[in-house]
């Protein structure tokens, strides 16, 4: 498997497979292969359950035993996305990195989004083994290479990215973040053109965490993102390159989340882009990129993998997916931590509330409703009045003026302003119109409406209310849609995530002040249940350790 961090939590979706022996895989593989046909099953269940480090020693293996390439016999059994997945998964990944820009760059024309995917999101390590091992494979310098078939500040910036030499994250200086933001911002925004090799400088070279503080003091100085900035000061293949190493600097396995979901995305897949993610990502960080590709596109990238490929190719890949985030009990990343996160958060702080709006002085129901009668009646409407009334009263007092206007004018102040206002402008008046749980219960309704839900907004409203809240959302649910928002919840989410919103839901959070020893003793459960969590993953994988002791 790939090295990782000191410390780190391995994010991989393949593992080595416990009581490995190569010389037994070897013989199964050749036996797979022996004969009229092959067994493509046998292979892709036998390969796809290994880890990189486990499938080298299978290939040499099979030299001993066979005097064959088992690469070699694997092309010459194999077709088509199949040969070319498998194939990938069977050299290491910097050789695999090393024909992938190979193939990108040989023949008429480049490939290079391909160049851009792997320059702009391999880190130092992973740099320095893919020109080595280009220069084994090929006996060619990549350097050289990539300079003789690309041109401009693309092909200084790809140069760049090729030495490896990005700063550490380690040590991060205030006065130089200032320093880098002045630079872009001179080099870009206050310039006439654009002085291109400030770009290259400092996004080929920072660290990443320096370059994230550099980007959020960016967007304080100058009031927009650095990406906005990119569009507007560079084009073509360039942009391309620097909008793709500012992602990777954001999130890495988001940047990959995206190249993923473009890839099937639309008529046709572009098979080459997915057969190479999947390949080198499997034991780095495959778990976040389907945690965050869930998140962003409401669906599995399991899902998307099977309803977009077919055959062996589909298993193959779906192996290394490593499993369905769609399924119950499958989901329980990101959302649910957050959810519990602000869950603690709400119920531990102490925080005094501060609101914008307060009730006006000298408040006058029927004033306000004839105010705004009178700016929707008539030719055109006069949104100011309206922004100016709603904005400046609070909700109980906008529920007197709905009543007023009501009586006065025998009329539905909401349906007046839906006839009269539109869009963005719309949804924030009739949201502000509404009851604080009114509107949290529509909101709940539209999260789980459709193809898909919304768990960021389940998130922010159950895990964000107090017990009274969340009973009065519960009775406007019930009041407005006929249905209880448990059954709703139960219905349209599933595994971990839907246990901890129905709990919140019940809304029967303690309130009371803190019991330090119930606290100690919940402490004490929590780690009792990590460890035998803990202890299950260790077991299943036959992981001998000191933490379960299997």
């Amino acid at each position: 498997m790939a090295k990782q961090a000191q410390g780190a939590k391995y994010r991989g979706s393949i593992h080595d497979f416990p009581d490995f022996d190569p010389g037994q895989d070897a013989e199964a593989l050749y036996t797979a292969m022996k004969g009229f046909g092959s067994d493509k099953e046998a292979i892709l269940e036998l390969i796809t359950s290994r880890s990189n480090r486990q499938r080298q020693e299978i290939c040499q293996s099979y030299k001993s035993l066979y005097g064959k390439d088992l690469i070699a016999d694997l092309k010459y059994e194999l077709t088509g996305k199949f040969e070319r997945l498998i194939v990938g998964l069977m050299r290491p990944l910097a050789y695999c990195d090393a024909k992938e820009i190979k193939d990108a760059i040989s023949g008429i024309g480049t490939d290079e989004k391909c160049l851009i995917e792997i320059l702009a999101s391999r880190t130092n390590e992973q740099i320095h083994q893919l020109v080595a091992a280009y220069k084994d494979a090929y006996e060619r310098d990549l350097e050289a290479d990539i300079i003789g078939d690309t041109s401009g500040h693309f092909q200084k910036m790809l140069v760049v990215l090729l030495q490896g030499t990005r700063e550490a994250d380690d040590v991060v200086s205030e006065d130089l973040v200032q320093q880098d933001v002045q630079d872009l911002y001179e080099a870009g925004e206050l310039k006439w053109g654009t002085d291109e090799a400030q770009f290259i400088y400092i996004l080929g070279n920072r660290s990443k965490q320096h370059l994230r503080l550099v980007f959020d003091e960016y967007l304080k100085t100058t009031g927009k993102p650095i990406e906005a900035s990119i569009r507007g000061e560079l084009s073509g293949d360039f942009e391309k390159l620097m909008l793709a190493v500012v992602k990777c600097i954001r999130s890495t396995p988001e940047y990959f989340a995206e190249r993923l979901f473009k890839a099937m995305k639309g008529l046709g897949t572009r098979d080459n882009t997915l057969i190479r993610i999947m390949v080198t990502r499997s034991e780095l960080d495959m778990l976040d990129i389907r945690e965050i590709f869930r998140t962003k596109y409401e669906k599995s990238l399991y899902s998307m993998i099977k309803n977009d490929t077919s055959g062996d190719y589909k298993k193959a890949l779906l192996k290394l997916c490593g499993g369905d985030d769609d399924a119950a009990g499958q989901f329980f990343p990101e959302a649910a931590q957050v959810a519990y996160q602000m869950w603690e958060l709400s119920a531990v702080a102490r925080v005094e509330l501060k609101g914008t709006v307060r009730p006006v002085d000298n408040f006058n129901p029927d004033a306000d409703a004839k105010a705004l009668r009178k700016a929707m009646k008539g030719l055109g409407t006069d949104e100011d009045t309206i922004i100016d009334i709603i904005t400046h009263r609070s909700n109980a007092q906008r529920q007197q003026i709905r009543q007023t206007f009501k009586s006065h004018f025998g009329r539905d102040l909401m349906a007046d302003l839906k006839s009269e206002i539109s869009g963005d402008l719309a949804r924030l008046i009739l949201g502000l119109m509404m009851p604080p749980a009114h509107y949290d219960a529509k909101q709940l309704k539209k999260a789980m409406e459709g193809a898909g839900t919304d768990e960021k907004a389940l998130i922010e409203i159950l895990a964000t209310r107090t017990n009274a809240e969340i009973r009065a959302i519960c009775e406007a649910y019930k009041e407005d849609y006929h249905k209880s928002l448990e059954d709703a919840l139960s219905s349209d989410t599933s595994g971990h995530f839907k246990r901890i919103l129905i709990s919140l839901a019940t809304g029967n959070r303690e309130e009371a002040g803190e019991d330090r020893d119930q606290a100690r003793e919940d402490a004490q459960l929590l780690d009792i249940g990590l460890l035998l969590k803990n202890s299950a993953a260790c077991c299943q994988h036959a992981c001998p350790c000191s933490a379960c002791g299997c």
